[in-house]
């Protein structure tokens, strides 16, 4: 997709989930922050315009390439697989946002994963990464909107929770490919249950839609949860 995927609705409310991100974590200028998944450097860019450090890595080598170009000052960008991240107590505060990276590692992807949930793999990681006490905040779907507003059950997998759909991407050029998508949905419970698996302490668990970050209490009605949390001494 390169470039064409900033044209999504979703990715345009970039500005007003970092302002609540920046909130939620408490995060201040000279803060070095992991992006986990961060595709085309959305959120790294608007962290690095706030006087924050940050590092992304995605697994698409185009996205790392368009993320370089125009970031700001101390953001960098690197190519590795959110399975098997290698960063040892490095980070104030790590991210992954839109399913960058949890939440999309089911299907195909999950075979030889070394949990019996292969997001565990990513969340893992991402608390290895944090300093102790480093905050923590991603986004997951909600299982319970995707039940409840699913047009095509067939696609969903009731017994793993994943939903499997067969989509049209186009290329910068609009060019049309068809692609499978596999994605992960979790409740509540679940999340909390992970999130203590890997070492980390819930703070918050709110229901969000893209570009309309608010702490509200996990819902029905809206698409995503999410979790903000820090790694225990």
């Amino acid at each position: 997709m390169g470039a064409a995927y900033l044209r999504y609705s979703f990715t345009k409310g970039t500005e007003q989930e970092v302002d609540h991100l920046v909130s939620a974590l408490d995060l201040r200028p000279g803060d070095r922050v992991l992006d986990v998944g961060c595709g085309p450097g959305r959120h790294a860019h608007a962290l690095g315009r706030r006087g924050i450090e940050v590092h992304g890595v995605d697994i698409s080598q185009r996205f790392v390439d368009l993320a370089r170009r125009d970031a700001p000052d101390g953001v960098t960008f690197s190519r590795a697989d959110a399975r098997a991240l290698s960063f040892e107590a490095e980070f104030d505060a790590a991210i992954s946002l839109c399913q960058g990276a949890f939440g999309l590692v089911a299907g195909p992807a999950a075979e030889g994963a070394s949990s019996i949930d292969p997001d565990l793999d990513v969340l893992v990681g991402m608390s290895r990464a944090l300093r102790p006490g480093g905050r923590l905040a991603l986004s997951a779907f909600s299982a319970y909107f995707q039940v409840r507003y699913l047009e095509d059950h067939d696609g969903f997998d009731a017994e793993r929770g994943v939903n499997h759909e067969r989509t049209t991407i186009r290329s910068e050029a609009g060019e049309a490919t068809e692609v499978d998508l596999w994605t992960s949905c979790f409740t509540p419970r679940e999340l909390r249950l992970l999130v203590d698996a890997a070492g980390l302490r819930l703070r918050h668990l709110w229901s969000v839609t893209p570009g309309d970050y608010a702490a509200r209490p996990p819902d029905l009605d809206h698409p995503e949860l999410l979790v903000i949390a820090d790694r225990v001494g």
